[in-house]
C-alpha cells in the first residue's frame, strides 16, 4: 500500500510519471501564507488563527520526528475529545506523511486496545481523561493531552517553538488516515484513506456539497471529529474556513443555536437525528440563523416526517449525502433545489443522484447490473472509493467485485439516476418465503403523529421464518397501543410486512455519532429479554 507505482507508458514512448500528488498538510501551508490572521478553529472560549496553527503544528510535527521517531508510514493513535489539539494532531501526521489513527473518544477501553493493536500504532496521543484507555494500549510512547511533564502535548510544541518541517513528499495511494468503520457487522475495520484519494473527495464535497465555500465560512462541529465530521473539517480548511467546536459534554441544542447567531456559521455537518433534535427544539426560534447556507445530513435517510419539518424551520439549506467510510461520504447528493416541503415535487425516500466522478451500479448477486426500479446491492466506482482494509484480504476480498466497491445497502435507482436506499442487507429479513426491507415500514410509521423513532427488525417465528418487530418511541403525551400502531399501518403495507409485535421503548439506543443500528437496537432488546439472544 505504500509502494510507488508506474503508469504502463503508452505506445508513441511517452516517459512514465509517478503518482506524485500534494501532501493534505499544504492546505495549511497555503492557509498561513494567505489567511494568516484568520481564525482556522474556534470554541468556547479560544481561538487559533492560521499561522499560530500552522507554528503549533511545524513545532508539533518536529516533536513527533525527533523525539517520537515518527516518520512516513508510522500509525499515531489519536484518543480525544474534539478540541484544537486533535485538530493539529492531524496536519502534524499528514505533514510527516504519517497515518492518523483517530478513535471514537466514547468507545471503552478494551476497544481501543483493539484500534491500537490491529493498526499497529506505535505512538498514541491521548486526552488526559483517558488513563484507562492508555494503559489499555501496548503502546510505549504517549503524549498527553492536558497532562504534566515532558510528555505534555503543549509542553512538546512549546520545546519545538519556531522549528519547521517540510512537508512529506507522497504518492497518490500513500496512506494518511485509518478511518475505523463503525463495527455494525462486527470488529472494526480500517479503512484506508490515502492523499491522493482524499484530496478528490475535498473537491468533490466542495462542488457537490458546499458550493460557494470560502474563507469566511464558519462550520459548527456536532460529531466526533474522528470520523465523518473529520472529513468536514478538512474540507473547510481547503478554502480557509473556520472550524468551531462545540463545548465539551452532552449536546446542547440550544448552545448550538446560540454559536449559530454568535459566529454567524454557514454549514454544519450532522446525522438525521441531530437535525431532528436541532429543529424540534424550541431554541430554534430564538437566535438568528439567517447565516446558514448548508445542514448536510448524512449516515441514514432522513424520515420524510423530520425532512418536513427541518424544511419548514430552516428553510431550504438541507443537503443529503449517502456514503460510507470507505467512499469518505462520496456516493450520492440531494442538494437544496430537491428538497422540497411539497410530496408532489419531492423525490420521497431518494438519496440523490451520483456524484461528480462517481458511478454507482446497482447489482444483483452475481454482480450484474439491474434495470430501473429493481432493487440490488448499491455499489460503486471512482476516485473516492479507499484503498480497502489495512491488513485484512478477506474483508478486501468479499467488499470489492469487479472494481466495484459493495457497499452493502440495499436500492434501486429510478430512469432519471436518483438512488433510493431500501436498508442494509443485513436488515432484509424473509417471511413466508417472501423479502421484506424494513426501511418502507418505518417511513409509514412515522407518518402516525403520536411516534417519534421507529425501527424495524426481524425476528425468528415457527411459521413465517421471520416477522416483523416494530420498536417504537411515542410522544411523551400519546396514549398509544400496539393495536394503534398496527392499524395505522393496515391498507398502506401488505399483509406479510405488517409486524406482528410492537414494543415501545423510552428513547431509542444509539450509536455515539447519534445514529440508529440494527445490531445495538438487537443488543438492547437482548439484554432485556424482549428477544432471544
Amino acid at each position: 500500500m505504500n509502494d510507488v507505482s508506474f503508469r504502463t507508458p503508452p505506445e508513441g514512448g511517452l516517459t512514465p510519471q509517478t503518482t506524485r500528488v500534494a501532501n493534505l498538510g499544504h492546505f495549511l501551508t497555503r492557509n498561513a501564507r494567505r489567511l494568516p490572521d484568520r481564525p482556522g478553529i474556534l470554541w468556547h472560549d479560544g481561538a487559533r488563527t492560521w499561522a499560530e496553527l500552522d507554528a503549533r503544528v511545524h513545532a508539533l510535527a518536529a516533536a513527533l520526528r525527533d523525539r517520537f521517531g515518527v516518520t512516513k508510514g508510522t500509525r499515531v493513535l489519536v484518543q480525544s475529545q474534539n478540541c484544537a489539539q486533535m485538530f493539529e494532531s492531524m496536519w502534524a501526521c499528514f505533514r510527516l506523511g504519517a497515518v492518523w489513527v483517530p478513535t471514537n473518544f466514547r468507545q471503552s477501553p478494551d476497544e481501543v486496545a483493539y484500534l491500537a493493536q490491529s493498526s499497529g500504532a506505535t505512538v498514541m496521543i491521548a486526552g488526559a481523561e483517558f488513563r484507562d484507555h492508555v494503559a489499555a494500549c501496548d503502546i510505549a510512547q504517549v503524549i498527553t493531552i492536558g497532562g504534566a511533564g515532558g510528555g505534555d502535548f503543549d509542553a512538546l510544541v512549546a520545546d519545538y517553538a519556531g522549528q519547521r518541517v517540510a512537508d512529506t513528499a507522497v504518492d497518490r495511494d500513500d496512506p494518511c488516515w485509518f478511518f475505523y468503520t463503525s463495527g455494525t457487522t462486527g470488529r472494526p475495520k480500517a479503512a484506508v484513506l490515502t492523499h491522493g484519494q482524499l484530496a478528490f473527495v475535498i473537491l468533490s464535497h466542495l462542488n457537490d456539497l458546499m458550493p460557494g465555500s470560502g474563507a469566511g465560512d464558519v462550520s459548527l462541529v456536532v460529531a466526533p471529529l474522528s470520523h465523518g465530521a473529520g472529513i468536514h473539517q478538512l474540507v473547510k480548511a481547503a478554502v480557509g474556513g473556520a472550524t468551531l467546536l462545540m463545548p465539551p459534554g452532552r449536546f446542547d441544542v440550544a448552545e448550538a443555536w446560540r454559536l449559530v447567531a454568535a459566529h454567524r456559521v454557514t454549514d454544519i455537518f450532522t446525522v438525521p437525528t441531530i437535525v431532528k433534535m436541532l429543529t424540534e427544539h424550541p431554541s430554534v426560534q430564538d437566535h438568528d440563523r439567517s447565516s446558514l447556507r448548508h445542514v448536510i445530513y448524512a449516515g441514514a435517510p432522513m424520515y420524510r416526517a423530520d425532512q418536513v419539518r427541518a424544511l419548514n424551520v430552516l428553510g431550504p439549506v438541507l443537503v443529503q449525502y449517502f456514503g460510507l467510510g470507505e467512499v469518505t461520504g462520496n456516493i450520492t447528493v440531494l442538494p437544496p433545489s430537491e428538497h422540497h416541503v411539497d410530496d408532489a415535487r419531492m423525490r420521497i425516500g431518494s438519496c440523490g443522484y451520483e456524484r461528480t466522478g462517481m458511478q454507482v451500479s446497482v447489482q444483483d448477486e452475481n454482480g450484474a447490473e439491474l434495470e430501473p426500479f429493481e432493487t440490488g446491492e448499491i455499489c460503486v466506482a471512482g476516485p473516492a472509493v479507499f484503498a480497502g482494509y489495512y491488513d485484512n484480504p478477506e474483508a478486501n476480498a468479499k467488499s470489492f467485485r469487479a472494481g466495484f466497491f459493495r457497499t452493502g445497502d440495499l436500492g434501486h435507482m429510478d430512469a432519471e439516476g436518483f438512488i433510493y436506499i431500501t436498508g442494509r442487507s443485513s436488515d432484509m429479513y424473509i417471511s413466508g418465503g417472501s423479502n421484506v426491507y424494513p426501511r418502507e415500514i418505518e417511513e409509514k410509521l412515522l407518518t402516525h403523529p403520536a411516534l417519534t423513532e421507529v425501527a424495524i427488525l426481524g425476528v425468528p417465528d415457527p411459521t413465517w421464518g421471520e416477522v416483523g418487530l416494530a420498536v417504537c418511541v411515542a410522544r411523551a403525551d400519546a396514549d398509544l397501543t400496539e393495536e394503534d400502531v398496527i392499524a395505522h399501518l393496515k391498507g398502506d403495507v401488505s399483509s406479510y410486512k405488517l409486524p406482528r409485535r410492537v414494543v415501545f421503548l423510552p428513547e431509542m439506543p444509539k450509536t455515539s455519532y447519534g445514529k440508529i443500528t440494527k445490531k445495538l437496537l438487537r443488543e438492547t432488546l437482548t439484554a432485556q429479554g424482549v428477544i432471544a439472544p
